[in-house]
């Protein structure tokens, strides 16, 4: 006897809303149709129990994250949804084709900002701006990393907007984390609905990390035929140390610290039980100011005396370069439509959100007499900290945001309150699905002569009824997004 659709026959839809899976009349939309009807056959307590083995699963793989502002220092598992996000084949080449086109056009403005600075003297982006970003390195000025890339890899977060439209939300380019949990994803849905991907033409995404390795020895160091790569991590407390780990071992490469590794007449090795080994290219996930404690922080022990000279010689290739995070400010983010148009004289292809720097005169103005309708970032802050969503302050927290504007405007950015889509997502409390605000961070990896969108990113989503926050150290967890091949 076939079981009823019982999984969402309690789904409370809003049709204020942008839903993924239901259009405005309230029916299942035809991509969503086969896997409606496939996972309608579970009844509610077998979807518990697939639920429980695939957080068993993730807990067992140390699939975990620790939020660094707790009392008590605890890993948790990553939290799962097991009903995937689907992007169909049109819409996935529209968001590619504006990640690339992003990825390029702020590649080319960090070499011209280390270089000529020709946009500067144009006046298109502020030379204050620049100035005044705590992520310009002056060390970096005349320098060219090797194949000409500063931002190997990068995460772009998009949102759809209750207009049906994509829309990026900021550009991620030091180090942007996330993509094993994307590969953890697909593996933890095929282990618990291996047979909903026989209804579905799906792209894979396990082949990111062979990927990245053939896009990272693409830079490698002139003068090396097979060069030898590394990932640099800060050791096993880091929050994101099992992404440092899976990349390094799908990659096939080692995994290291700072203390495994030394520079002599400005090469970089690493210490094996069978001696040194020249290291070429170092995929580092610690920040600039930590990485040599010769060039920047003196009391960091988390880099490598002596890898900024190796760097500047051209000896070893640091990915992402030195630098980047001048053009991951969310301050400079209000001018990538320009800076786009400025080198590669194209039309954005992915949309901004409207965003008021507070560093303008008339930006300022608006931000403090408009709180309650906005959002309010710090320009260099990551993970959804330090984020206040003016809808939800009290009268006497409205007015904290507003001194801490005043006291420092160049360190934040304002957008307005954005209805971003949801998607069904299996709620443990109530035992059923809800509607969750969801976005989507993509992964480009960018070479000297061609580039790498890993086929599916990392679809986040806000767990906290109502809240717009996805990021995972905010109580948000993370889907399988399929992106379909035709």
């Amino acid at each position: 006897m076939q079981k009823r659709n019982t999984l969402f026959s309690s789904y409370p839809r809003d049709p204020g809303l942008f839903d993924e899976l239901f259009d405005q009349e309230g029916k299942v939309t035809k991509v969503y149709s086969k896997l409606f009807n496939l996972y309608g056959k579970n009844s509610i307590s077998d979807y518990l129990e697939l639920n429980n083995k695939a957080k068993a699963s993730f807990f067992n793989q140390g699939i975990t994250f620790q939020v660094y502002n707790e009392a008590t220092t605890r890993e948790k598992i990553f939290p799962f949804d097991l009903f995937p996000r689907i992007i169909g084949a049109e819409e996935w080449a529209h968001i590619e084709k504006g990640v690339v086109q992003r990825c390029r056009a702020l590649n080319l403005f960090l070499h011209d900002l280390y270089h000529e600075k020709e946009i500067l003297k144009a006046g298109v982006v502020p030379l204050e701006l620049i100035n005044s970003s705590e992520n310009y390195l002056e060390q970096m000025v005349g320098l060219d990393p090797p194949g000409g890339i500063y931002n190997h890899i990068s995460g772009t977060d998009i949102i759809r907007h209750k207009d049906g439209e994509f829309y990026v939300l900021e550009d991620n380019i030091r180090c942007p984390s996330g993509v094993s949990y994307v590969l953890s994803n697909r593996a933890a849905l095929k282990r618990a609905f291996f047979g909903v991907f026989n209804h579905y033409d799906v792209h894979t995404v396990t082949n990111y990390a062979e990927n990245l390795l053939d896009q990272l020895e693409r830079v490698k160091p002139g003068g090396v035929d097979v060069p030898t790569c590394v990932v640099l991590t800060p050791g096993m407390y880091n929050s994101a140390f099992y992404e440092h780990s899976y990349l390094a071992k799908t990659m096939g490469v080692e995994l290291v610290e700072g203390r495994d590794l030394y520079v002599e007449n400005d090469f970089v090795y690493m210490k094996t039980i069978m001696g040194p080994r020249r290291v070429d290219i170092l995929y580092r996930r610690i920040d600039d100011h930590f990485i040599d404690p010769l060039e920047f922080r003196q009391d960091s022990a988390l880099g490598v005396p002596g890898l900024f000279a190796a760097y500047k010689k051209g000896n070893i290739t640091i990915v992402n370069a030195p630098g980047t995070g001048v053009a991951d400010d969310k301050a400079v983010y209000t001018y990538v439509p320009d800076i786009i148009r400025f080198y590669l004289g194209e039309e954005p292809i992915l949309k901004n959100v409207q965003t008021y720097h507070c560093s303008r005169k008339e930006d300022l103005e608006y931000v403090l007499d408009n709180i309650r309708e906005l959002v309010v970032k710090p320009v260099d802050e990551a993970g959804g900290y330090g984020i206040s969503i003016g809808n939800c302050l009290t009268d006497t927290e409205v007015e904290e945001v507003r001194q801490s504007i005043r006291n420092a405007p160049r360190k934040y950015v304002a957008q307005p309150i954005l209805s971003l889509s949801v998607h069904p997502t299996f709620i443990e409390e109530s035992q059923s699905f809800e509607q969750r605000h969801i976005d989507l961070r993509t992964f480009t990896v960018l070479g000297p002569d061609s580039s790498y969108v890993l086929k599916g990113g990392l679809t986040r989503v806000a767990l906290r009824k109502g809240n717009l926050i996805v990021n995972s150290s905010q109580g948000g967890g993370s889907k399988d997004t399929w992106v379909l091949q035709k």
